[in-house]
């Protein structure tokens, strides 16, 4: 009874927030209610009893990816209230798409069927003394090594490109130039000029 009330309440939070973050006017309340769906979402994951996947999903998207985006919003002045202008002319087109995927999906479920006495043993481990953070670890490493080691390729190839796209050269930036300021010389910067007593320079 106690795990059914707190799915109910994780998943109506979840929902609600997940509401809260397509409506909400300010771009700063539509990323805190992104954090509050993503810990509401890492609730329903401990009560599958995927907690590796609870403590991955609090500590990349809540910790880094939303607290990014806060900062990023936060500090760019942009007018999205001028974006928002030309934003109801697409209403129909997004209703419209919306509807279809409601409907493939509602297809889907209809024609849905399970198996009877299918027993799945991917994903559970083969002692019971194995947790689900250790059997998720032995699968990851052992059958999913090559699909593991292409995704952290990925990233590392996306964040060179994002240093990359960082450090262009742009024009009308100033730089510091270190190597120009240890080469040069006193001469080049002093200039002694020797003023004649009452004359001036």
């Amino acid at each position: 009874m106690l795990t059914s009330l707190a799915f109910y309440l994780f998943a109506f939070v979840l929902l609600l927030s997940a509401t809260m973050v397509i409506t909400a006017r300010s771009p700063v309340h539509s990323v805190l209610f992104l954090i509050l769906g993503f810990f509401n979402a890492a609730g329903l994951f401990v009560l599958l009893g995927a907690e590796f996947v609870a403590m991955i999903l609090v500590i990349v998207y809540v910790g880094a990816v939303a607290v990014l985006f806060l900062f990023v919003v936060m500090m760019l002045d942009m007018g999205f209230a001028e974006l928002r202008k030309g934003a109801m002319k697409y209403v129909p087109v997004g209703l419209i798409v919306g509807g279809i995927l409601l409907a493939e999906l509602a297809i889907v479920y209809a024609n849905w069927s399970f198996v009877p006495d299918y027993q799945s043993n991917l994903a559970s481990p083969v002692n019971a003394d194995v947790n689900n953070t250790e059997a998720l670890g032995a699968l990851l490493y052992t059958d999913y090594v090559f699909a593991f080691q292409v995704a952290g390729l990925v990233l590392l190839v996306a964040m060179i490109g994002a240093i990359v796209l960082t450090h262009r050269t742009r024009g009308g930036v100033r730089r510091q130039k270190i190597a120009e300021q240890n080469a040069r010389k006193r001469e080049d910067v002093v200039q002694v000029i020797k003023v004649q007593p009452g004359a001036g320079v």
